[in-house]
């Protein structure tokens, strides 16, 4: 049966049609103004001095890496600390470059445990990569205060997490560095693959900016040997009309978020997302995961979803630490209870900014039913 309620759902509007066609017939299309205006409003919308477009989150962090190696902040053996659960993409760039990921287990919030990442510090540790997963940021209070202890530095992983804030700032401009991902499903989407880094260090900045373009200094004129790793105009003009409406989307999926707690509460079996603390975090819901009792009772509940035209997905059912190729690269890693347990439970819903209240119940009926009957 196709699907009748997606997990996800990408915004769309008349005028980004006119901004794209607009696009096409200026001529202009790969590093031009609309990618430079959209940097512009990127750092400006995060509150962070520069923002350097690439073609995915992963092309922006292995250039930040590699930038970083080129100044001698990292080289091939250290370590930066990192959660098991999230997206594979997120330590692909330091393997690529020699730097080794250190698996850290998870909190209740489904974020790195400031307290597990303290016990695997040793002396090759250079950085901490906090992922702000599902929407929602990590405990960044305690990562500036390990960082600090430690003398490391921050990468945020804002790939999930556009809008969201820590004490009242957004998520993002707390570290050195941050990355984002525009991905379709993303909160801010450009239509395709893209990514970007923030960050405070002008040199970091331009470093990645010429390593993007083939280590262009000039046109003919090539610095360092670099990569085709270049953002373009089309993507850019859609993801500057996604940015002016992105506090309005995300208020929208704080809206499902309500509704989902509204008429899931009190059903027996699951637990559902951590509640934002007041003044501490405002969480922008990419994702809705539930966690069922039990790994068959998440399998049951998404199949009856399925058979009830619901899309569901797990994020992520094989956590990285037990990913075939890190075993391949470093061997058996050490346990994760606690990710090791969840992803066996999780399960995440449909969400997406323009889901209706009439959607959200229909969810959360076909969810009832299934397990009301135990």
């Amino acid at each position: 049966m196709a699907a009748k309620i997606p997990l996800s759902r990408v915004y769309h509007s008349e005028l980004i049609d006119r901004r794209i066609l607009d696009v096409v017939k200026g001529g202009n299309y790969i590093l031009g103004p609309e990618c430079k205006a959209f940097e512009e409003e990127l750092a400006r919308w995060f509150g962070m001095p520069h923002c350097v477009l690439s073609s995915s989150w992963t092309a922006a962090v292995q250039l930040l890496h590699l930038a970083q190696i080129q100044f001698g902040q990292l080289k091939a053996g250290d370590e930066i600390l990192v959660p098991s659960l999230t997206a594979f993409p997120s330590i692909e760039p330091m393997i690529h470059c020699g730097v080794r990921p250190v698996f850290c287990d998870i909190d209740d919030t489904y974020t790195i445990d400031p307290q597990d990442a303290r016990k695997r510090i040793t002396p090759r540790t250079k950085g901490i990569l906090p992922v702000h997963l599902y929407g929602r940021p990590a405990n960044i209070d305690a990562f500036q205060a390990l960082a600090k202890e430690h003398g490391l530095f921050i990468i945020e992983d804002c790939a999930q997490s556009h809008g969201a804030r820590w004490k009242g700032k957004r998520a993002g401009s707390y570290g050195e560095h941050a990355a984002l991902s525009f991905y379709p499903s993303k909160n801010l989407t450009v239509y395709g693959d893209g990514g970007a880094i923030l960050t405070h260090d002008p040199e970091i900045a331009k470093r990645v900016g010429m390593l993007r373009n083939h280590g262009r200094k000039d046109k003919y004129l090539h610095e360092k040997v670099g990569f085709n790793l270049r953002f373009n105009e089309i993507n850019a003009a859609v993801g500057r009309e996604q940015l002016k409406v992105l506090d309005d989307l995300n208020a929208g999926r704080r809206r499902a978020a309500e509704w989902y707690r509204r008429e899931l509460e009190g059903v027996k079996g699951m637990t559902l997302p951590p509640t934002d603390k007041a003044g501490e975090t405002e969480t922008v819901y990419h994702m809705f995961v539930i966690r069922l009792e039990s790994h068959d009772r998440r399998e049951s509940l998404a199949r009856h979803l399925k058979e009830q035209g619901i899309e569901s997905g797990v994020h992520y059912p094989v956590p990285n630490h037990q990913q075939p190729a890190i075993e391949e690269v470093y061997g058996k890693q050490p346990s994760l209870p606690k990710t090791e347990d969840y992803v066996k439970r999780i399960l995440s819903l449909p969400m997406f900014p323009a889901i209706t209240e009439d959607e959200v119940k229909t969810v959360a009926n076909a969810i009832k039913q299934l397990m009301l009957k135990a």
